[in-house]
């Protein structure tokens, strides 16, 4: 059965700095581009970041480059996101996703985690 799951969501000041965690299970991650996307409340879900299968390519939202930082170890099939500098508009449930195509493509991603949610305080 395939499984992605999320943690490491919280409660932050603006400035602080969470790591987000997506345990992979089920299929063989290497083989899959894996990203990370958020949704806060009463918007859309928006693309956060990226990284390609061999971990070498990484591709941010304008919104987050600069302050988020996404890796992967295939060894442990986990995915994580290094969030620093937060801003009460980084709020939301934060997914992580695998995609069979280009990582770059962020409309490819087609299976998701159930969400994990952060909040930063001003």
């Amino acid at each position: 059965q395939v499984k992605l799951v999320e943690s490491g969501g919280g409660l932050v000041q603006t400035g602080g700095s969470l790591r987000l965690s997506c345990a992979a299970s089920g299929r063989t991650f290497s083989t899959y581009a894996t990203g990370w996307f958020r949704q806060a409340q009463g918007k859309e879900r928006e693309f956060v970041a990226a990284i390609s299968r061999s971990g070498q390519g990484t591709y941010y939202a304008t919104s987050v480059k600069g302050r988020f930082t996404v890796s992967r170890d295939n060894a442990k099939n986990k995915l994580c996101l290094q969030m620093n500098s937060l801003k009460p508009e980084d709020t939301a449930v934060y997914y992580c996703a695998e995609s069979r195509g280009a990582y770059d493509d962020y409309t490819g991603y087609d299976y998701w985690g159930q969400g994990t949610q952060v909040t930063v305080s001003s």
